[in-house]
């Protein structure tokens, strides 16, 4: 089913409030889906060396987490503009940046398509997957749909939309045929350590050891077995992931979404307040 877009307001965006994106992005387990997508991204060794080469993120994860939480806010629920300017910045910063291949020597530009194509379906798959299996109600059609709207975020970033997987049958094949490009490297380890004991101020330990561990473990656990594999670490049972994901996802939606959407820098309420209080996203507007 379509939602309509209130008459006579401000510019709807890049997805506009009919898309499944629309509805999808407002959901708590993104976070969850988030971490997913760094525990992927990181076995693609060329991928995962730009991160590592070009920037300490170990001191500056936070603000990384961030600033990735804040480009996914604003291509989704910024206008137009706000959401080409975004993807600008995106493309010339990988523009500027470069990595070396330790075992050959290679020097490499950030900005291969490969590299910008294993980056985008890492994540829209991670974003896919946790939400569906978390409970949040999608049909098949509805998630061919999500990935098929991702293109214009792809050409974002760089990507000619045409390169780009646009149903669930090509975002497997795309994994399919990547996969022996992966491997669990020492990038990946450095970054499977942090994720699962980020640095965090002496005072708030204690809520990482509760908080940030249940995400971590939850965003690994959902990976799929080839990764775990890779990993080196034995592959969960999948019955006891989905009851996991399904309890998380059930918790965090019992908080009222006004609530969660008061944390900064609160796109949804710029949204709703540039088009309307229909402009809400909300799962229910999926149903066919």
């Amino acid at each position: 089913m379509a939602v309509a877009i209130p008459a006579g307001t401000g510019d709807p965006g890049l997805f506009t409030p009919g898309s499944v994106t629309w509805q999808m992005h407002g959901d708590p387990m993104m976070w969850v889906a988030g971490v997913r997508a760094l525990y992927l991204q990181a076995l693609h060794p060329r991928a995962v060396r730009g991160v590592t080469q070009n920037s300490d993120f170990r001191r500056d994860a936070w603000g990384r987490l961030r600033r990735t939480a804040n480009f996914v806010g604003t291509t989704t629920y910024g206008t137009t503009e706000a959401a080409e300017r975004a993807g600008a910045r995106v493309r010339g910063i990988h523009a500027r940046l470069t990595a070396t291949d330790p075992d050959t020597g290679e020097r490499y530009g950030l900005d291969e398509p490969a590299l910008l194509l294993w980056v985008h379906c890492a994540e829209i798959d991670s974003y896919l997957h946790v939400l569906r299996r978390s409970g949040f109600p999608l049909t098949d059609a509805q998630a061919d749909r999500y990935v098929a709207e991702h293109r214009a975020g792809a050409r974002l970033v760089g990507l000619d939309p045409e390169t780009v997987p646009a149903s669930r049958a090509e975002l497997a094949a795309y994994f399919e045929k990547v996969r022996p490009e992966l491997a669990a490297g020492p990038e990946a380890r450095e970054v499977d350590d942090f994720l699962r004991r980020p640095p965090i101020h002496p005072l708030l330990i204690p809520a990482r050891e509760v908080l940030w561990r249940w995400v971590a473990r939850l965003a690994y656990a959902s990976l799929p077995a080839y990764a775990h594999e890779l990993y080196g670490r034995p592959v969960p049972a999948p019955a006891a992931v989905t009851r996991s994901l399904r309890a998380t996802g059930a918790v965090l939606r019992a908080i009222p979404a006004r609530v969660r959407w008061q944390l900064p820098p609160k796109h949804i309420l710029r949204a709703m307040a540039r088009l309307g209080p229909d402009a809400r996203p909300a799962p229910e507007k999926l149903r066919p």
